[in-house]
């Protein structure tokens, strides 16, 4: 019998090194569904790796997710199914967090959204309310763009350093993650091209749906870079 100690370490270090593979995401689901027995301990460690760790991880673990959810149905053990639709919300407040810290995750949590909905694993009814809340987030992201935006001299708006605001600035990326994430996304849409091979010619539909769930980098994605960059222009010359 295997170590418990062991199967988590091991589990966590596959969820800590998830990539934009389809082979990473599998290997670590079919693991899981390897120590099946554990499965209540190993849902914890995806929890617990998704509150830890970056927000390219986190993103990374949520497609792995889908994944997880998609052989779990086909294997016939459904408490993986069932424990990942009792913590969806905490799951979701992970990947795309209420203070804009996640932005460029939130194209990611609509894309295994719509995923899990057509696999059964959420309701309609659940994806709804869960996107109304994103949506929420989409306008908190805009609202903190829109406070750390430069603010011409003939303005009536007080600068950034004095705006009262109830948005929290989004947390910035550094250079390595900005590269990180965007490598990961052209590995998403290398992998979307080579199946389009496998699509015969009423796969229209297939490839549509494909081609939503690639990932990308969004506007957020740059906007936060820009900031940043702005932000260190700014710095530079005060000193």
């Amino acid at each position: 019998m295997a170590d418990p100690f062991e199967v988590r370490m091991r589990f966590t270090s596959q969820l800590q090194h998830l990539n934009a593979s389809v082979n990473s995401s599998q290997k670590a689901a079919h693991y899981a569904l390897k120590y099946r027995d554990m499965d209540e301990d190993l849902h914890s460690c995806i929890l617990e790796q998704l509150e830890r760790n970056s927000m390219n991880n986190r993103a990374n673990i949520m497609y792995f997710i889908e994944h997880l959810c998609d052989m779990a149905q086909r294997e016939n053990h459904l408490d993986f199914v069932r424990m990942m639709q009792r913590d969806i919300l905490r799951v979701v407040d992970a990947v795309a967090p209420s203070d804009g810290s996640g932005a460029a995750n939130v194209k990611v949590v609509r894309r295994v959204l719509a995923g899990l909905q057509q696999k059964t694993v959420l309701l309609p009814e659940t994806v709804l309310e869960i996107e109304a809340g994103l949506a929420e987030r989409d306008d908190l992201t805009k609202d903190t763009h829109s406070a750390l935006s430069p603010v011409s001299p003939n303005s009536q708006h007080p600068p950034p350093s004095e705006c009262h605001t109830t948005a929290h600035p989004a947390k910035r990326l550094d250079k390595r993650q900005i590269e990180q994430r965007i490598e990961e996304d052209r590995e998403r849409h290398k992998r979307l091209r080579e199946s389009i091979w496998a699509v015969g010619e009423d796969g229209d539909g297939e490839f549509e749906r494909l081609w939503d769930e690639a990932s990308e980098i969004g506007e957020d994605d740059w906007g936060v870079a820009e900031e940043d960059s702005m932000e260190r222009r700014i710095a530079g010359e005060v000193e």
